[in-house]
């Protein structure tokens, strides 16, 4: 069938006689600007996920006086949005296979703009706590769906590479993350507004701006079709065929040879899909949608599969539950460092920097009483800024070196390695009392998430084809668990025992590693079949 694609003449139509496979048919729509707008939409929508879900670690500093918020709320804050993705990511997968990419996709990037919005006019903990989450519930549509609407725009050929050029899109977003909450939040202007009755000041804008790809990337989507896979898999014909069309114009500037085949070749596994999600759109019981989706999990955790999936979950639980969990609380706890020094203080632990600014107690007692911190920042600290911008270029540069020497090295050495270092990081921070050295050690001990991409590559390679994408879904769901979990261990604990917060994360780190000699096949070089990218975190 290729050779039949590269004969074709360059001067005139020429109608195809046969079927074409749908494969094809995305080849001879070349590689260009249409393919090029649409990963630039897909990376932009995964950065959006970013920056709703981990913007909230800027704002926790500034908005303490405002919303009245102690650590244990703070931590509730910074986990409510991975809750929200939690509780619905299994159900929009389930509807993107069912009603569309694009049906999911859409609106569920507007009904997050929305709650975003609203968020940032809320005026006390648990109003935030409630937009945040609804925040988490709808950006978990795009999240989980968007890898496949970008990926059935291309043939199998293409895929990857418009994957891993929506995964660079993702990096940037990261590394533009820190400097665009330094550009925002430590402006110095405030408004009053009176029909909400609160102060409008720069960390609530900073929430709408992190809202705000959403919004874009929803409009833009407008412009384009749903996934002409999907449409395929479903009968409609005409409309995949038109699809392809258009992507050729776009990408040939209209130059090119018309392509004038008529029919596309239904392929066997196209038909039954085609019957299973006719099945599942006309099917409105929510029994049956239970039941489906039981069906397709429950595999997951019998036979053969129990112990791989165990073993996945509680990796990707620990490693959340640090490099999510830790993470929430990092600009945090570098502004209170860096408070400390302006005070004079030269050398002193990362706990005894906590301990010094934390929360007064309360001079009343009672359900009212409120503990407010000595000082009200209305600005984040620059090196909260500036730590936070080389973490992320870590995280970018990194991903590219693991995977130049993954095949080279194998998985196993690159957990171990990260898992104990940044472990033993983890513990030592507890007794460093020169700040600078401290900080470096909690950025590596943030770099775990650097595992989150080996153990999804080792969960592709552990589980059948008709199991796979379940796996990593469920994996990377207790993986967000570990975010939720993490987060609210931080809240509860840093203000009166900071030092077992770091001893969790170091030491279930390690357990991690050691955790990780049990995956089965791990000691087996995969060669070029391993499949290392950005991972979303």
């Amino acid at each position: 069938m290729e050779d039949t694609i590269e004969k074709l003449p360059e001067s005139k139509d020429v109608p195809y006689q046969r079927p074409v496979k749908l494969d094809d048919a995305l080849l001879m729509t070349k590689f260009g600007i249409y393919n090029l707008v649409l990963i630039t939409i897909s990376g932009t929508i995964l950065a959006a996920v970013l920056l709703e879900t981990l913007g909230i670690s800027y704002v926790l500093p500034v908005a303490e006086c405002d919303l009245l918020l102690t650590t244990k709320e703070k931590g509730v804050l910074s986990a409510i949005s991975f809750a929200g993705i939690i509780s619905s990511s299994h159900l929009w997968g389930f509807l993107a296979d069912t009603r569309g990419r694009k049906t999911v996709i859409v609106p569920t990037l507007f009904l997050a703009f929305a709650s975003t919005v609203v968020s940032s006019f809320t005026t006390n903990f648990w109003l935030i706590t409630v937009m945040r989450f609804l925040t988490g519930f709808f950006i978990s549509g795009s999240s989980a769906t968007i890898y496949a609407y970008l990926g059935e725009f291309h043939a199998k050929r293409n895929s990857s590479r418009a994957i891993m050029g929506a995964s660079f899109v993702f990096g940037v977003g990261c590394i533009l993350l820190p400097l665009i909450a330094w550009s925002v939040i430590n402006q110095e202007w405030e408004f009053n507004v009176p029909l909400l009755n609160i102060v409008y000041r720069p960390w609530r804008l900073f929430l709408v701006v992190c809202g705000l790809p959403s919004l874009v990337c929803a409009l833009a989507l407008l412009q384009f079709p749903e996934s002409p896979k999907f449409l395929f898999s479903r009968g409609h014909e005409q409309e995949t065929i038109a699809i392809v069309h258009k992507m050729y114009r776009w990408n040939t500037g209209g130059k090119g040879p018309k392509l004038t085949f008529t029919a596309l070749l239904q392929e066997t596994e196209a038909q039954q899909t085609k019957v299973q999600r006719e099945e599942a759109a006309n099917n409105k019981s929510s029994l049956w949608l239970l039941k489906q989706m039981w069906q397709q999990t429950a595999p997951l955790f019998m036979g053969p599969y129990l112990k791989r999936t165990t073993i996945i979950c509680v990796l990707q639980f620990g490693i959340y539950l640090t490099s999510n969990g830790m993470y929430m609380f990092f600009p945090d706890i570098l502004n209170r460092i860096a408070e400390l020094e302006d005070r004079g203080v030269e050398r002193t632990t990362v706990c005894n920097a906590v301990y010094a600014t934390r929360m007064n107690i309360p001079l009343e007692s009672g359900p009212n009483a409120t503990a407010l911190p000595e000082v009200c920042h209305q600005k984040l600290d620059i090196s909260a800024y500036e730590h936070s911008f080389v973490l992320e270029t870590i995280y970018a540069l990194g991903f590219a070196v693991i995977g130049l020497i993954v095949n080279a090295v194998g998985r196993l050495p690159i957990l171990l390695f990260i898992f104990g270092f940044c472990g033993i990081c983890g513990i030592l921070i507890v007794f460093i009392d020169l700040p600078l050295l401290a900080i470096w050690f909690y950025l590596i001990l943030l770099t775990c998430g650097f595992c989150i991409s080996v153990v999804n590559a080792c969960t592709v390679d552990l589980f059948p084809t008709n199991l796979r994408a379940m796996a990593v879904c469920i994996s990377l769901m207790f993986g967000r668990l570990g975010s939720v979990v993490g987060a609210n261990i931080v809240g509860i604990l840093l203000d009166s025992h900071c030092e077992l917060t770091f001893w969790i994360s170091g030491v279930s780190l390690i357990g991690c590693g050691v955790l990780s000699f049990f995956i089965p096949n791990i000691y087996k070089r995969n060669g070029s079949d391993d499949r290392i990218s950005i991972s979303s975190r």
